[in-house]
């Protein structure tokens, strides 16, 4: 039995797939990425100008290095000459005769540093330094990106649920106005009691705006970091705070910073450039010793002379080439004896340039050392707050839905029951923000251990 299918229920069916079609495209499209604190860590990693920069200085600091190895070795030139002179010229017999003369004299020379004060080994030491520096250089650029971009993706969390909190509160607020007007309307409230809940409309709408703003501003400062679009529409994750309650008892400030001075990019760098620096005095103090250089040489020459009335016979290129060989080999040796005092001057710079790096390495260790004993602390103050905080919004909500109840039978005035409200709300808000602020502080002490940052 064949079934029969109207032109109509055909088209229904065909209107029902492409709707369901469309809709689960167009909600694919307007989906968003969410992206987690690795996931931005990465792509800011990858596409920051400044770490492209690093790594391009790194290459010159390597091709620097290259070139110090190579000049150790003897140096070999290859040479050419060639003259032509015509014109009138008194020879031999006393008589001015014109002429036409040409020769050419090829050549090849080596050379080589025998002693030079051991100032190129140095100077290959010193640069292999300076190389390595470049790339802790680089790696402390990251590091510096990666705090930036936990404090951005912090700040996204907290904008969230704060607009979050700012929403239900407007929803409360609206609520209030309608069942304030209703009542209003019947006789049981005043004027004065409306008024006072449109003002409460209103500033609940005034903060979700600022928390709109402040939402969205700090998702275009991630997006900067990250170096994509500033329009770019993405999610963040949220975090799990739960493993983190408490997380100070694990932490001593003087074993973190311990673990610190061994891998934090910062004092790696220091101790390069004090390491740099002191090659540096080596390489100046090479000036002060004589220098011995070894060369030598092997050339030819040919000559072509044209005189018509002497009837000169010239030898061949190949007879003349072979037959005006010439060796040579040499022995210099450069004594410093007085030069207005620029090598001692050169030391003095080098022995200063020493200290100062010195002084900024300490400075480095004695700033690290102050923050990190500065961000346990910071830590242990946050899990306080962070328990003080939840205790004072759970208690203010209690408060809050009492006095509600009371306050919708008549037992309170509508400035007692604003006054609670707010109290609420800003109990919330101040919750929110110690809930973030004791997730990062603990992230800061993974930071400084060198720990991968991970919700």
């Amino acid at each position: 039995m064949k079934t029969i299918i109207s032109y109509n229920a055909f088209s229904k069916h065909l209107l029902a797939l492409t709707f369901v079609f469309v809709t689960a495209f167009a909600q694919k499209t307007v989906a968003q990425e969410v992206i987690t604190i690795q996931r931005a860590i990465e792509v800011t990693l990858n596409n920051n100008l400044q770490i492209t920069k690093s790594k391009l200085s790194e290459r010159l600091a390597e091709e620097n290095f290259k070139q110090a190895k190579l000049a150790q070795y003897p140096t070999l030139n290859a040479s050419a000459g060639q003259n032509m002179n015509w014109g009138r010229n008194n020879v031999s017999s006393g008589v001015y005769e014109n002429t036409q003369n040409y020769s050419f004299s090829p050549g090849v020379g080596v050379g080589i540093d025998v002693f030079n004060g051991f100032a190129k080994v140095n100077q290959v030491r010193q640069n292999k330094i300076l190389l390595e520096a470049g790339k802790v250089g680089t790696d402390k650029i990251k590091n510096d990106l990666i705090l930036q971009v936990v404090t951005s993706y912090m700040e996204i969390l907290y904008n969230k649920d704060r607009l979050k909190a700012s929403k239900e509160q407007l929803e409360v607020s609206r609520k209030q106005l309608k069942q304030q007007q209703e009542l209003l309307d019947v006789g049981n409230k005043t004027l004065a009691d409306l008024a006072e809940s449109k003002s409460q409309v209103a500033i609940a709408e005034l903060d979700v705006t600022n928390a709109d703003n402040a939402l969205t501003i700090s998702f275009i400062t991630l997006a900067q970091l990250m170096d994509i679009p500033s329009s770019s529409r993405f999610e963040v994750q949220a975090p799990d705070i739960s493993n983190i309650v408490r997380s100070s008892n694990i932490y001593g400030a003087e074993q973190v910073y311990a673990d610190a001075l061994g891998i934090f990019p910062d004092i790696k760098l220091a101790a390069l450039q004090t390491q740099a620096a002191k090659k540096g005095i080596d390489i100046a103090k090479g000036s002060l010793y004589p220098r011995l250089s070894l060369s030598g040489n092997y050339g030819s020459f040919y000559n072509y002379n044209y005189n018509l009335p002497a009837n000169i016979q010239n030898e061949s290129f190949r007879t003349q080439i072979e037959n005006n060989v010439s060796k040579g080999l040499g022995l210099s040796l450069s004594i410093p004896i007085f030069n207005g005092l620029q090598a001692r001057s050169g030391i003095k710079k080098a022995q200063i340039n020493l200290l100062q790096t010195q002084a900024d390495e300490q400075i480095t260790k004695n700033n690290l050392n102050k923050i990190i004993y500065q961000a346990v602390a910071d830590l242990k103050a946050a899990e306080s707050t962070y328990a003080s905080a939840n205790k004072a919004f759970e208690a203010q909500k209690e408060a809050f839905s009492v006095l509600e109840q009371r306050y919708n039978v008549g037992l309170v005035n509508s400035l007692d029951y604003s006054t609670s409200q707010t109290k609420r709300n800003t109990a919330e808000i101040d919750m929110i923000r110690a809930r973030y602020d004791l997730l990062f502080k603990a992230k800061v002490i993974d930071y400084y251990l060198g720990k991968q940052i991970v919700f």
